[in-house]
């Protein structure tokens, strides 16, 4: 499965603070229970590249 993959799949996401100073991103559905955590930096990292996808797609829309 790739990114352009289309899914069935449905599960939720949950993303927060841990008591480790880690950010928690926790993907949970009937067949996944995924908790990811990342650094600060990393977390920004990841919201950097959320926010240019959000970008290119608001630039293809118009």
């Amino acid at each position: 499965m790739g990114i352009n993959t289309p899914s069935e799949i449905i599960a939720d996401l949950s993303i927060g603070p841990t008591d480790q100073g880690m950010v928690r991103i926790y993907i949970t559905s009937e067949e996944i229970d995924l908790p990811m955590d990342f650094s600060p930096e990393e977390a920004e990292e990841i919201s950097r590249e959320l926010l240019a996808a959000i970008a290119l797609i608001k630039d293809k829309s118009g």
